[in-house]
């Protein structure tokens, strides 16, 4: 089993690094292998509402750049996620949610029904915010929320700073063993997914 932590800061090795690399740590000593995947730091094309990724024969995206496609390739092997961000304006950044637009609404096949998380690293606030942005993203395709001990966030401007957050860095290990034990449960029941009725989508127009 192999879970994917995504790294949306621009920041390759700073805080949210050190606080996802906490999560790899408590999962490999479950036996569960992990990989963190910068999003890099370049600008990210977003989504631009044409829906072509839904027509018939698509293949995900309008936009086939790097970053997609290793996302949506990583995630297609993986059976778990993490998403880590640091809180720009009490928010995630906003290269981190385009690239999430578009791999969620194009790929959504590859993450329904996979247990999910989100960390965030903030200063000093925001990070109640971000956590709340981030899970959206998996409640709208059916992937268990994975919880830990306190809200998913750490604290520090610097990553030797987040070192220091030793509460932060327990919520992690402790997020690491409960998708461990979630990713395990799920493989030892057998359960199939639950059936799923026709999409039914209104728009709310009188």
């Amino acid at each position: 089993m192999k879970v994917l932590l995504v790294n949306g800061s621009p920041h390759k090795d700073g805080c949210v690094f050190t606080s996802l690399s906490e999560v790899a740590g408590a999962l490999k000593n479950n036996g569960i292998n992990s990989e963190i995947f910068w999003i890099g730091n370049q600008a990210v094309q977003g989504c631009i509402g044409c829906w072509k990724c839904h027509e018939d024969g698509a293949r995900g995206c309008v936009f086939q750049d790097r970053l997609y496609t290793e996302f949506v390739t990583k995630m297609k092997s993986s059976d778990g996620l993490v998403i880590g961000a640091p809180v720009y304006y009490a928010g995630p950044p906003g290269s981190l949610c385009s690239i999430l637009d578009r791999v969620f609404f194009s790929a959504g096949k590859y993450f329904e029904f996979k247990p999910a998380a989100c960390v965030v690293n903030c200063r000093r606030g925001g990070a109640s915010a971000t956590f709340d942005r981030l899970n959206k993203y998996f409640t709208i395709l059916q992937m268990p929320v994975v919880s830990s001990q306190y809200w998913n966030s750490t604290h520090g401007f610097t990553p030797d700073e987040v070192r220091l957050d030793q509460e932060g860095l327990q919520t992690m290990r402790t997020l690491g063993n409960n998708m461990a034990y979630m990713l395990k449960t799920a493989a030892k029941s057998g359960i199939p997914h639950p059936a799923q009725e026709p999409r039914i989508q209104t728009n709310f127009i009188g």
